[in-house]
């Protein structure tokens, strides 16, 4: 997603996986070569930049305002699909991706319902309001012991 008109974009880490460039494709259908800036493989996130000015950027929003039940909307590419939304609530605040509890775990994701299938990886999770709150990043299943 882009978030500045300058050319940033964000996506997951492991959208780029060890990429050390990656074709960029806007929804007007227009291609750049975007430049990985930097990776996070403990966050899951990458910045990437393309040259060029005057992008729609998206709005953030405060993702530590949302509360349970809030409605949230997800927007990806989900099976090679452009531009798909699907909806859902937010199910819980402050996950950790660790069902132990490590201490070096993030505890800061969003739980929510919203149906993700592969390629909804990078994209906006954003509030009813079209504010960027999260990005899809995890379908992730943790067994109880």
């Amino acid at each position: 997603m882009i978030i500045s008109p300058n050319g940033y974009i964000v996506t997951n880490c492991h959208a780029v996986d060890k990429a050390r460039s990656v074709a960029v494709f806007l929804t007007d259908q227009r291609a750049y070569r975007g430049e990985i800036i930097a990776t996070d493989s403990f966050s899951d996130l990458a910045l990437l930049h393309i040259d060029e000015y005057g992008l729609p950027a998206i709005e953030f929003a405060d993702s530590d305002s949302t509360e349970v039940g809030d409605w949230v909307l997800a927007v990806g590419n989900p099976l090679d699909l452009a531009s798909t939304v699907t909806s859902g609530i937010i199910s819980a605040r402050y996950r950790s991706l660790d069902p132990k509890g490590d201490s070096n775990s993030l505890d800061c994701y969003l739980q929510t319902d919203v149906v993700a299938n592969p390629g909804n990886s990078g994209g906006a999770l954003v509030d009813l309001e079209g504010r960027l709150i999260g990005i899809t990043s995890v379908i992730e299943a943790i067994q109880a012991m």
